[in-house]
């Protein structure tokens, strides 16, 4: 069972705060993803919902159980790591592969890859 009942007022508030403000964002970036018309207008309104989100959650459980257990834990921070490490790169690359599924069928609007330059001579 937990206690969460027997929690600080003066923790209780900014907890509550922090989770609402994770699930706000995460809410604006999932509604972003609804709304936003082309697939890479798409790509960027998630990421950055689920990065803030995240965010807000994990400080917010750093807090909760860092009071509960009187000790600092900082478990979520790992969590938070793999999060900004792995949302971009996951967004770098479906993008890049869209794009090139894009060029391959001809499409008009993505625009043409950059052509290599050659080395100075």
């Amino acid at each position: 069972m937990s206690h969460a009942a027997d929690l600080p007022l003066f923790v209780a508030i900014p907890v509550a705060l922090l989770v609402l403000a994770g699930a706000v964002l995460t809410l604006i970036g999932s509604l972003g993803l609804i709304r936003l018309k082309s697939f890479y207008e798409r790509l960027h309104a998630p990421t950055l919902g689920t990065s803030f989100g995240i965010a807000c959650t994990l400080l917010a459980s750093i807090l909760f159980f860092s009071v509960q257990q009187s000790r600092l834990v900082v478990h979520e921070v790992l969590i938070g790591i793999l999060v900004v490490i792995t949302t971009p790169v996951t967004l770098m690359l479906v993008g890049r592969a869209a794009l090139h599924r894009d060029r391959q069928e001809g499409q008009q609007e993505v625009p043409p890859s950059a052509a290599p330059t050659s080395p100075p001579e």
